[in-house]
């Protein structure tokens, strides 16, 4: 599934509320971790003017600074020998997303918000361009209030939001995975709203609750098929969910009720009636789920397969 695991920094405490998810995925999957910080020329121009200072001295001291921070984190990874760290020096989005693309199979591991200042990008805007621009998979946490940070965490179960579309479904076999490797629990979601009712020049009105009682059937068939598939590959802790109303909102909720979960979803799915488009979703998720989102690319997994 993955062959590497790309941290991105910013040198704050909140962005460090990755580590214990990336320290977690790097020995469950066996997988080496490499720890990256970038410097971002324009966000030193200020301390220069400010210091009539030379920029080359700042940069020196930047670098030693940057490498010194990533020496210390790697050291709290169970096999530092599989941690390798990486200063550099450019635009930060564009920086992480090269440097996951140079190597297939990398994960990428980052905080939604970060810390800005002077010396620091702001990480919550840099998260949205990766998002946006990458090409990998990107595992996304919000940074622990007040830069608390956990030292562990003990993931339970991983929820796989659906739509009914073969795209959704690609989060599936990197679910199945992961629930093998990190003794997960897997819960199949689906979440389903009427379609717009198009205008009828007759004053026709649907039956709404016959409505809603055909698609929560459908979505239940749906979810029953997809639990088969997964229990013939072994995994008995496996179950499935359907809820109506909004599929974002819905599948926040679900991870809240059901603590140390992971969310693991597609970024696009298919439009259409009783369906959400997924890319959407994905957005709001990972911008107001306070659990882990894993958001596997439909290119990648393809790649993959």
């Amino acid at each position: 599934m993955y062959n590497k695991i790309l941290v991105a920094l910013d040198g704050s405490e909140l962005s460090e509320t990755i580590l214990p998810y990336a320290r977690a995925f790097a020995q469950a999957l066996k997988i080496p971790a490499e720890l990256l910080h970038v410097i971002d020329p324009e966000t030193l121009m200020p301390s220069v003017i400010a210091h009539q200072g030379r920029y080359d001295d700042l940069m020196t001291a930047e670098r030693k600074h940057g490498d010194e921070y990533l020496k210390r984190l790697a050291s709290s990874f169970a096999s530092a020998a599989s941690v390798g760290c990486s200063l550099e020096i450019g635009r930060p989005a564009e920086v992480i997303v090269d440097r996951a693309a140079a190597q297939a199979g990398t994960l990428i591991t980052m905080t939604t918000h970060g810390y800005s200042g002077l010396k620091r990008w702001l990480l919550g805007s840099v998260a949205e361009k990766v998002l946006e621009a990458a090409k990998s998979d990107l595992l996304v946490v919000r940074a622990a209030a007040e830069g608390r940070k956990a030292q562990g965490v003990s993931l339970k179960r991983v929820i796989v939001p659906l739509d009914g579309s073969e795209l959704a479904e690609i989060a599936i076999p990197h679910a199945v995975e992961l629930a093998k490797a990190m003794a997960l629990e897997i819960i199949l979601a689906r979440a389903f709203s009427l379609p717009p009712l198009a205008y009828n020049p007759e004053g026709y009105t649907p039956n709404l609750e016959e409505l809603w009682s055909q698609l929560g059937k459908e979505a239940e068939e749906y979810l029953d098929a997809r639990l088969r598939q997964i229990k013939g590959q072994g995994l008995e802790k496996v179950s499935a969910l359907s809820a109506q109303g909004p599929a974002a909102d819905k599948i926040i909720e679900v991870a809240r009720q059901k603590p140390e979960s992971l969310i693991a979803m597609s970024t696009h799915g298919r439009s259409g009636v009783g369906r959400w488009v997924l890319g959407s979703v994905a957005e709001r998720v990972v911008r107001y789920s306070d659990d882990p989102v894993l958001i596997v690319r439909a290119t990648s997994a393809r790649a993959a397969s």
